[in-house]
C-alpha cells in the first residue's frame, strides 16, 4: 500500500513547474532586454517563464476530413531553411486526437518518436472569421462581444494546423499526454472579424527537460501578406528522468484581484469553441486514465479569461507571456491578481499557482 499524500504533496501531474513563484526583477529585467544585433532572425526566442520563474522566491516585482498530405515531399523553401507544405484547407482537430489516440497504443505507435523536429513548415491561406463562433469564444472566455478578435482568438483558428504538425510521423514528442506550460502571443495590431487570416506553424527548439523534453511550436498569423500575430506554445513530454527537482518553500501569494467559480461546463464549452477535445479537459474517466483525479480546464481558456479581465488596460500592440503551473480541476474557485510592473496571477484558494503571466 503506498503512503497517505499529505495536501501539498503535489504529483508530477499536477505540479507542473516547480514550486509557487511570482516574477522577480531580473525576470522581468530579461525578458524586456532585446535580442542581441548578431541573433538568428529566423529562430523566435522563448522565453520559457516557468523555467526562469523558478529562480525568484517572494519578490513581488515582478469536421471536414483531415487533409492528407506526404510532408515529406518537397515544397517551396520556407523560413529558417524549412520546407513549405501547404493545406487546402484546415485540418479537423478530431481526426488529428483520434491519430494521436491511436498512435499511443502499444504495437502501433510507440517507437515511431524520433529525435529531430520535421524540417517543414505547413501552411493554410484563406481562413475566415465566423463572428458567431468569435461571439461564443468571447462569451465562453469572459471577453466583451465585439468585432475585434481577443488576442487569444488566433490561436484557436490556427490550433489544428499546429495539431497536424504535432501529429506527424515521428515528431519527438507524442501529443497524447503532453503537458504545455508556456504560450507567448504578440499581437501586432488589432485584427477584425471582416479580414481573412492566413497561418503558418513550424516546430523549433527541442530542447531536455528535468522531467523530459520541451519544443516549441510556433504559429504566425498574416494579413495580406502581413504578419499580425504570432504565438509560441512550449511544450513538455514527459519522460522517465533520474533524479527529481527540490521543492522550494512556498512564498504568500499576492492580493486577489477578483475571485472566479469555474464550473465544470467550462471543459466542454472551451473544448466545443477551441476544437481542443483532449479528454482530460472534458470527461472523468479521460482525465484518471492520464494521472488527473478529475477534469482540468484548458491552459489557454486560464489564459484567455486573465487576458478578459486585463481587455480594457491592453494596447493596440502587445506581448503576452505566460507560464502554466498547477492545471486548475474543474470545478473549483481561483483568485485573479495584478501585480507590478504589468504581472498578473491566478492562485487556488489556498495560495498555490494556476498561472503567472507578464503584459509588455
Amino acid at each position: 500500500m503506498g503512503r497517505k499524500r499529505e495536501p501539498d504533496d503535489l504529483s508530477v501531474h499536477e505540479l507542473i513547474e516547480g514550486p509557487t513563484e511570482i516574477l522577480s526583477r531580473e525576470t522581468l529585467d530579461a525578458i524586456r532586454r532585446p535580442e542581441s544585433a548578431d541573433a538568428d532572425p529566423s529562430v523566435e526566442r522563448t522565453h520559457d517563464l516557468s523555467a526562469s520563474a523558478a529562480a525568484a522566491t517572494t519578490d513581488l516585482s515582478g469536421s471536414a476530413a483531415d487533409v492528407t498530405t506526404d510532408l515529406s515531399a518537397h515544397g517551396p523553401a520556407g523560413t529558417g531553411g524549412r520546407e513549405r507544405v501547404e493545406l487546402a484547407r484546415m485540418p479537423a482537430a478530431g481526426a488529428l486526437y483520434r491519430r494521436a489516440v491511436l498512435g499511443a497504443l502499444p504495437g502501433v505507435g510507440r517507437g515511431r518518436r524520433g529525435n529531430d523536429l520535421p524540417a517543414v513548415e505547413l501552411a493554410v491561406r484563406g481562413v475566415r472569421i465566423d463572428r458567431a463562433h468569435l461571439a461564443e469564444y468571447d462569451r465562453v472566455c469572459g471577453f466583451r462581444l465585439t468585432d475585434r478578435l481577443p488576442g487569444t482568438y488566433p490561436h484557436i483558428l490556427g490550433f489544428p494546423l499546429a495539431l497536424r504538425l504535432m501529429t506527424t510521423p515521428g515528431f519527438p514528442i507524442a501529443l497524447t499526454g503532453v503537458v504545455h506550460v508556456g504560450n507567448r502571443i504578440t499581437t501586432h495590431r488589432p485584427i477584425t472579424a471582416d479580414e481573412t487570416l492566413d497561418f503558418t506553424t513550424y516546430a523549433q527548439d527541442l530542447r531536455p527537460h528535468d522531467r523530459g523534453r520541451q519544443v516549441d511550436v510556433v504559429l504566425v498569423g498574416s494579413v495580406d501578406g502581413e504578419e499580425v500575430w504570432r504565438g509560441v506554445s512550449t511544450y513538455l513530454g514527459r519522460e522517465r528522468t533520474p533524479g527529481g527537482r527540490e521543492r522550494g518553500e512556498r512564498p504568500t501569494p499576492p492580493t486577489a484581484t477578483a475571485r472566479w467559480r469555474v464550473e465544470p461546463r467550462v471543459g466542454t464549452e472551451y473544448a466545443r469553441v477551441s476544437g481542443d477535445h483532449n479528454p482530460i479537459h472534458t470527461s472523468r474517466l479521460g482525465a484518471r486514465l492520464f494521472g488527473f483525479r478529475q477534469p482540468i480546464a484548458h491552459g489557454m481558456w486560464s489564459k484567455a479569461r486573465c487576458l478578459a479581465a486585463l481587455e480594457a488596460r491592453l494596447p493596440d500592440e502587445y506581448t503576452v507571456e505566460v507560464a502554466f503551473k498547477l492545471p486548475v480541476p474543474l470545478p473549483s474557485t481561483v483568485n485573479f491578481a495584478l501585480l507590478p510592473d504589468d504581472g498578473f496571477a491566478l492562485h487556488d484558494a489556498g495560495g498555490r499557482p494556476h498561472l503567472v503571466g507578464l503584459v509588455r
